[in-house]
């Protein structure tokens, strides 16, 4: 079974049920199914075969998925891309991916004549959602859709051919893409759905966006194989997730931390829009406690909290529905995942003790496209190792202490960025928070700590005495910056690699 046989048998199995909403207009599982095999049909006209590289500069909405899933259907591999990178970051995407052909939003033409000059080797420019007259070089989705076959054939894939090629958000340098297996993909939407119990009684607000491995796997693949219906939200806007909530009685919500900060602090928000919510998940970065507990005391929901990585499909970890929620924690190995706690040698650490998590499984990357020594690197003995510090309790449960990379050391002694950030989002004046090291001629490191403040009163904050009381003396900020707003990427994740960027200017 692949996410293409499961679409298959999800629109014989729930041919009227509606697979999604946008901009609140329904799509049913055989109209979707049927979209899917027109389009793979078109693009296989236009010279697309098994194994070339097709590139999505693509937001959320039909246009992504008909696309992902045709190019899957023909053996092609999809290669998403963030619409809203600049030319050259693309353009790195496209030539370091070998894309053939490129399926984009209607924005992106201006881009296009950019993108010819810097990667001139790609065949194909299919532009979605334009009424405007398309350059004679440019290809209409429209055109390609409506010409396809309704009775194309799949093409034949093994559980190892490579799917999917995500380039990782490149924090310590160039992007890498990670080779997605069909395997790969299939096994995380199919094991997410099994351990949150998705089913098709199941409404999912789609709003991360779907070129991130979070929003692909968890809020997209898994609701399809799952029957469930989709609500897809282009943008994520408070005022609109809570209205699609209470008009299509959504019950899961899936979200970074940064959002679930902005629905709880949005004025308008009433807790009964949210009265049909089972289930609300995090993931992508940590999440603080106070505001996990201040959430769910406000929304009357649970959130569970999970961890994933482009490489891994992305979940690994997720807190359990069947047992205790551990606020803090990313909880226990899904089903058919291993996870672990290992020392610089590779050994299993015991509870309790701090080292790198590594996992194993189903969902492992095959490797990095065209990077050997990086993916040996990355994967030693059947196992992925993340860069991120984490340590487990005696009941499994594992925590992220924070990301290898960005830990501090001041003096000698270990800083963990997570632990100050929590201290400092149960200031009751401070709305958002990042800290990060910076170098210090005395300690060669020390901590920095940069805080948007909750209002126009609170902008003069100081929390130095309340961190005082809660904090050792080398794990204080040695300076506390006040900004209007943190920088994020398109996901709302705090992009820390900018903050640094700022303190070395």
């Amino acid at each position: 079974m692949n996410l293409v046989d499961s679409l298959q048998e999800a629109a014989i199995k729930h041919r009227e049920k509606v697979a999604y909403y946008f901009m609140d207009e329904a799509t049913t599982f055989e109209a979707l199914n049927v979209s899917v095999n027109k389009f793979a049909s078109g693009l296989a006209d236009t010279g697309i075969r098994k194994g070339d590289h097709v590139a999505l500069l693509l937001g959320n909405s039909p246009h992504f998925i008909i696309s992902l899933y045709g190019i899957m259907r023909i053996g092609a591999i999809a290669v998403p891309i963030n619409p809203t990178y600049t030319p050259s970051e693309i353009a790195y995407i496209l030539k370091d991916g070998d894309v053939k052909a490129v399926i984009a939003l209607d924005q992106m033409v201006p881009y296009i004549d950019k993108l010819r000059e810097a990667v001139p080797k790609i065949e194909h420019y299919i532009i979605c959602e334009t009424g405007a007259q398309l350059n004679i070089e440019l290809e209409a989705f429209s055109e390609i859709l409506h010409s396809g076959d309704i009775d194309f054939r799949p093409v034949p894939v093994s559980r190892e051919d490579t799917a999917v090629v995500l380039y990782t958000s490149g924090t310590t340098g160039k992007p890498k893409g990670a080779m997605l297996t069909h395997e790969n993909l299939y096994s995380n939407a199919r094991d997410i759905r099994d351990y949150l119990k998705m089913d098709n009684e199941d409404t999912v607000i789609t709003t991360l966006p779907m070129f991130h491995v979070f929003s692909l796997t968890v809020a997209l693949n898994a609701p399809l194989i799952s029957g469930s219906t989709m609500i897809i939200v282009p943008k994520f806007s408070p005022k609109e997730i809570f209205r699609v909530a209470k008009k299509y009685k959504a019950t899961i919500f899936a979200g970074v931390p940064t959002m679930y900060n902005f629905l709880y602090q949005y004025p308008d928000s009433n807790p009964d829009d949210f009265s049909s919510m089972r289930l609300c998940i995090s993931g992508g970065a940590s999440m603080p406690v106070a505001l996990l507990k201040n959430f769910e005391e406000k929304f009357n929901v649970v959130i569970s909290e999970g961890y994933g990585l482009s490489e891994a499909s992305p979940v690994t970890c997720f807190n359990p529905l069947d047992r205790p929620r551990k606020p803090g924690s990313i909880g226990t190995s899904i089903i058919n995942v291993e996870n672990k706690v290992v020392d610089e040698f590779g050994n299993e650490l015991p509870a309790g003790e701090v080292g790198e998590l590594a996992v194993r499984g189903p969902n492992v990357m095959k490797g990095y496209y065209n990077l050997p020594d990086e993916t040996a690197a990355a994967i030693r003995n059947g196992w992925l190792y993340t860069g991120d510090l984490a340590k487990m309790d005696e009941d499994g449960y594992f925590y992220i202490v924070d990301r290898k990379k960005d830990l501090i050391i001041v003096g000698g002694y270990n800083v963990y960025p997570r632990e100050v950030e929590e201290i400092l989002y149960e200031h009751p004046d401070v709305l958002e928070a990042a800290v990060i090291g910076v170098p210090d001629t005395e300690q060669g490191e020390a901590v920095k700590a940069f805080i948007v403040p909750r209002d126009e009163k609170a902008a003069k904050l100081e929390p130095h005495q309340y961190l005082a009381e809660r904090l050792a003396p080398y794990k204080l900020p040695k300076s506390i910056e006040i900004l209007e707003e943190l920088p994020k990427n398109s996901t709302g994740k705090i992009m820390k690699r900018e903050l640094k960027k700022r303190v070395l200017q």
